[in-house]
């Protein structure tokens, strides 16, 4: 059929004439009519004789605009953005952006294979490419408690599926330096597919070996030195350390973009990919590299065929611009059907304890007593990171610190089975005052965490997480001031994104009216930590953790 369209000798669905096409291949803006037919594009060519006016088919006069493949999200996790997979789509293909690689691991952690089969189930039929990558780490390392564990041999139920590209980014370091018997099944099992990396600050002997296992990605590179060792060993950076390539000269084509974590508003206002195309060009980056990086790069990194380019025999998911450098998008194409036309409508179709999930053991205000101790390791924030500083305080000191507002009391209390686990320490820079704030969004595990200054507004805060069935709350002086349900998994809300901002928006300004850091998201950077695999130093329902 593209053939024949091609020809002439079979109409196409739509022509989009007139437009500047950003080549790829090789790096140039060429011009033609774009035939679109089924969802591909069939030719690029002058047209203008064989179709000179429409018939029984639509031609769009784009007067000029550029035309870009669409975008593609490298590395994303969905729940992120706490709402559920067709909310989030919408805004990712209304910012140019057709195909993302998810990594379901945080509904993994909370509801396990049959989680991901849900996700996998409400997800084939929205207007986006989603692809995803089965998750390596669930739990993310042994020092905590998920609400599932996800073994290669349920891992390998799932590999087959079309829209299964790979296992996803391995956190467990440890395990693959040590050969791990559980990571080492993992990896062997998915030996022929992609295989994302986690390896924050590795680096010499150690990130060779890691490399060594087959994993082909990384995305946690913190400098463009440590992006740079990894390229070298083949690594695909999927990271804009920009200003470090520009200066450098380097090679881009084993880089990508992603966003991995990502709240709802801020996609809405700015999108994911567009937001890091715009930020790349603005460091300095060649617009037409930085669009590379956009789409055929990540296209070849995860072995995308008929994704990343405007060319025959590509998918027509297509983004029109009327200023490639500040991303001006003024309309996308999913398989040639613009944006207004497509529907995202999703059936909520999933176990119902996922519904149901936040699950503790009893507690009273003496569990959240301080354990007494002649020395305590500190949680120390760093403005605008997810990286923490260990600090060390005598019991002294502490108690003083406790006393004037230096440090707070942070707590992670385990809420998939009623264990009764909790580990309860103390965290400086979060900046809480007169009352507390709690979340079921606790990377990865996804337990509850919260942090205060008083016990009696931690217990209320624990309770009321209980009552909206998960998500975010603030209190003050014994009273609920904000609260934001996510009721699906305790990670995702089911409410649409005007509401769900508006209410994210209220718990968020509650908690800066606390005094909460303003150079810190008040519960982005929680649900960081309670992740035991980024440096230097956490706390899971088992305890401090030395990362």
């Amino acid at each position: 059929i593209l053939i024949k369209t091609a020809m002439g000798e079979i109409k196409p669905d739509l022509i989009l004439r007139g437009g500047k096409i950003i080549n790829v291949f090789t790096g140039k803006i060429n011009s033609g009519d774009i035939l679109i037919k089924d969802g591909y594009i069939a030719a690029i060519g002058d047209y203008s004789e064989i179709y000179p006016s429409s018939e029984n088919f639509e031609i769009v006069n784009l007067d000029g605009k550029y035309v870009s493949a669409g975008f593609i999200n490298a590395h994303v996790h969905v729940e992120s953005s706490m709402v559920l997979p067709n909310t989030y789509a919408r805004e990712e293909v209304r910012f140019g952006t057709t195909t993302i690689i998810t990594d379901p691991h945080e509904i993994g952690n909370v509801g396990g294979m049959p989680a991901l089969e849900s996700i996998l189930e409400m997800t084939e039929n929205l207007p986006i490419n989603y692809f995803v990558m089965l998750p390596s780490c669930v739990p993310s390392t042994p020092f905590e408690h998920a609400g599932a564990v996800l073994t290669a041999d349920e891992l390998i139920k799932l590999k087959n599926n079309p829209r299964v590209l790979g296992l996803g980014e391995m956190m467990n370091v440890p395990g693959v330096l040590g050969c791990s018997e559980d990571v080492m099944n993992k990896l062997d099992a998915f030996d022929n597919y992609i295989i994302d990396g986690h390896s924050p600050m590795l680096s010499g002997n150690s990130l060779s070996a890691y490399k060594a296992a087959g994993i082909m990605t990384d995305h946690e590179s913190a400098s463009f030195n440590e992006a740079i060792e990894k390229l070298k060993l083949g690594l695909s950076a999927i990271e804009d350390i920009i200003r470090g390539v520009v200066d450098n000269s380097i090679d881009t084509n084993n880089m990508a973009f992603c966003t991995d974590d990502k709240h709802l508003s801020d996609v809405c206002k700015e999108g994911t990919i567009r937001c890091n195309i715009k930020k790349a060009i603005a460091l300095g980056l060649s617009p037409i590299i930085a669009y590379k990086m956009a789409t055929i790069n990540a296209a070849k990194i995860y072995g995308l065929k008929h994704i990343g380019a405007v060319a025959p025999a590509y998918k027509a998911d297509l983004v029109i611009l009327d200023d490639i450098e500040n991303v001006s998008i003024t309309e996308v194409y999913k398989d040639g059907i613009s944006f207004e036309k497509l529907n995202f409508e999703q059936k909520l179709n999933c176990p119902e304890y996922l519904l149901n999930s936040v699950n503790y053991a009893p507690i009273k205000v003496s569990n959240l007593e301080l354990p007494k101790s002649d020395k305590y390791s500190v949680i120390g924030i760093i403005d605008n990171q997810i990286i923490t500083k260990k600090l060390e305080y005598t019991y002294t000191d502490a108690q003083k610190a406790l006393a004037n507002g230096e440090l707070l009391k942070i707590a992670v209390i385990e809420r998939h089975h009623a264990t009764g686990n909790m580990g309860i320490g103390l965290i400086k820079g979060y900046g809480l005052k007169n009352g507390a704030v709690a979340t079921t969004v606790g990377h990865d595990s996804h337990n509850i965490i919260v942090v205060g200054d008083n016990d009696s507004d931690m217990l209320l805060a624990v309770e009321e997480l209980k009552r909206i069935k998960g998500g975010y709350t603030v209190i003050s002086n014994g009273k609920v001031i904000e609260s934001l349900p996510l009721i699906f998994g305790g990670l995702m809300s089911v409410l649409p994104t005007d509401e769900f901002i508006s209410q994210l928006d209220k718990t968020i300004s509650a908690a800066r009216n606390l005094g909460v850091n303003k150079n810190i998201d008040p519960f982005i950077t929680l649900s960081f930590m309670a992740l035991p695999v980024i440096p230097e130093i956490r706390i899971t329902d088992i305890g401090m953790v030395e990362v």
